[in-house]
């Protein structure tokens, strides 16, 4: 088996050439997102986005528990994947940044499978626990603020039924999960998860070399 390819900046607009498919209604999300350059390192890619369409469906879900709505790109993908009566539970802290989520999702008529919560992520996933109980969601998708990744993960793991996946987004967190100088709060936070993960026999596990590092953590059916 060959070795892990180097993506070029030429590779990368190669894979999305051949596998993309981005409509307008995304682009134009990508596009506002990227104007504002202090957010533009925080834009989902349109692969990722994709990625997590799929993995909606191949896992069946129904109901999804996003932590980190952001401008709302990946909430978009994984609605428009839901099957009919589906929901996405979205959670933020910004009403600015999801103010522009809302726009688009009413323009792509999937405003009625979202329910945004604005608010504190950890509190907020600790009173829909209370609300719901556990093991009420198929999947938890987390990208929110990093120092709180490890608690972030806990509580999915509560929220997941047996067979749930969580997906957790910026796992290689820009290279610096390798750097020993990088001792920051985030930093340390995601290279710690990243360990813990690896010897959590409560899940199966694939961190995926794409994007910002990609790990999906399967709750054991059992």
């Amino acid at each position: 088996m060959a070795g892990q390819v180097q993506l070029t900046d030429d590779l990368v607009e190669y894979v999305r050439a051949v596998s993309v498919r981005e409509d307008d209604l995304l682009r134009d999300l990508r596009a506002e997102t990227e104007a504002m350059p202090a957010l533009a390192a925080m834009v989902t890619m349109p692969e990722q986005g994709q990625l997590l369409a799929m993995l909606v469906g191949l896992t069946g879900a129904r109901e999804v528990l996003e932590l980190g709505t952001f401008t709302g790109y990946g909430t978009l993908c994984m609605a428009r994947a839901l099957p009919p009566g589906g929901r996405v539970v979205t959670c933020d802290i910004s009403e600015r940044w999801t103010r522009i989520a809302r726009r688009y999702w009413e323009r792509a008529g999937v405003a009625d499978r979202v329910v945004l919560r604005v608010g504190d992520g950890a509190r907020t996933a600790a009173d829909l626990l209370d609300e719901r109980g556990p093991g009420s969601f198929d999947l938890v998708f987390i990208d929110a603020d990093k120092a709180g990744y490890p608690t972030y993960y806990e509580q999915a793991l509560l929220h997941l039924r047996p067979g749930g996946l969580a997906v957790l987004d910026n796992t290689l967190f820009f290279g610096r999960v390798v750097d020993p100088d990088a001792q920051d709060a985030d930093t340390t936070a995601i290279r710690g998860l990243n360990a813990a993960l690896r010897a959590d026999d409560r899940v199966e596990l694939c961190l995926l070399p794409m994007a910002d590092g990609i790990t999906l953590a399967r709750k054991n059916p059992i």
